[in-house]
């Protein structure tokens, strides 16, 4: 938390879908820390200590996402991640995505009402 304000942080190589999703969280109230790759978003993680993560599934490698959240694991991660996908919906229905890591998965594109009614039980 910072100023009394959350702090999320967005973990994605579109910079078009980080725009979009920075325009809606900080008019709900929340900061934004955005970084282009699970690498960068592993490197300001340790600096800007979030409240909540966004991350892609896929970036530079396909599972990107995946190894990312382990890798917070291994730092002591306890802010929740939630994983976004294009995927497809299946995938939410096939994969147990809390065993990778994951809080939640939000299907892009985002329903910007789903993602702060989430966002805001998760940071009661």
């Amino acid at each position: 938390m910072q100023d009394r304000k959350y702090v999320i942080m967005i973990i994605d190589d579109d910079p078009d879908f980080i725009t979009a999703m920075r325009m809606v969280l900080e008019a709900n109230g929340y900061i934004v820390k955005d970084s282009k790759s699970a690498e960068e978003g592993l490197k300001a993680y340790k600096n800007i200590n979030p409240d909540l993560i966004l991350v892609d599934l896929m970036m530079e490698e396909v599972d990107s996402g995946t190894n990312f959240v382990k890798e917070l694991k291994l730092l002591g991660n306890k802010a929740p991640v939630f994983l976004l996908s294009a995927a497809g919906d299946e995938m939410i229905h096939n994969v147990d995505y809390t065993k990778l890591g994951f809080a939640g998965v939000f299907q892009k594109p985002i329903q910007n009402e789903r993602l702060l009614s989430v966002l805001k039980a998760k940071l009661k």
